[in-house]
């Protein structure tokens, strides 16, 4: 009886054309992007530390409190000391409040508002020769609800219904320097305002007849 001759296998069970793998190529190493991975990781970290340091970073500003017209002197009941953090910007610092209570508003300045250099002058723009302040005593209608210092206002002269003139602008953009305590019977009270001073003397007579209104310009500050 004849026995077939089996192919010769090696030790690890295999066939010997099976066991012949395919040549891998070696593994191309690339120093220069690993570096920069690692340059990026660590200035990344370094960048997420000094945020986190620079927000630590506290200072001392002034937010003011209450509506301050263009030309009105700074009040020290509308400044108020804070503490932000430091973003470089050319805040006023709280120990410079004196030198602000001693300027004015260049700008309308609102409530809620950090102060900063630029917001503040050595002299008034409103409080100069050829203005005056006309201080009047309004009644109800004769004013806007919500009337505030430093808003602008027109002055307008309304005749008494008996009269036959017609009614017409005393003064423009007037600004309101001082609101006082409205009246008991719904009026606004006496609003101080800083008008030309060649039309102080109008306004001042038609005002004691009762004649006169105020206009708010809520767009003119």
């Amino acid at each position: 009886m004849r026995t077939s001759e089996k192919p010769a296998v090696d030790a690890a069970g295999l066939s010997g054309p099976a066991s012949r793998k395919l040549p891998v190529p070696p593994r191309e190493r690339k120093p220069a992007l690993a570096a920069l991975a690692v340059l990026l990781i660590l200035g990344g970290a370094l960048a997420t530390t000094l945020l986190v340091m620079r927000s630590g970073d506290r200072i001392s500003a002034i937010r003011v409190t209450q509506q301050i017209g263009a030309g009105q002197r700074f009040t020290a009941d509308a400044l108020q000391e804070v503490q932000i953090a430091d973003t470089g910007l050319d805040y006023v610092s709280w120990a410079q409040r004196q030198q602000v209570l001693d300027s004015f508003a260049a700008v309308t300045i609102l409530p809620g508002t950090l102060l900063t250099n630029t917001m503040g002058v050595r002299a008034s723009s409103e409080l100069v020769p050829g203005k005056a302040k006309v201080g009047l005593a309004l009644k109800a209608g004769q004013a806007p609800a919500g009337l505030r210092q430093g808003d602008r206002v027109q002055v307008v002269y309304v005749p008494a219904r008996t009269s036959q003139a017609e009614s017409r602008v005393l003064a423009d953009k007037a600004l309101v320097f001082s609101v006082g305590t409205p009246g008991r019977t719904g009026g606004t009270g006496l609003i101080t305002v800083v008008v030309d001073a060649t039309a102080s003397p109008e306004i001042l007579r038609y005002a004691s007849s009762g004649e006169i209104a105020v206009a708010e310009l809520p767009g003119a500050r």
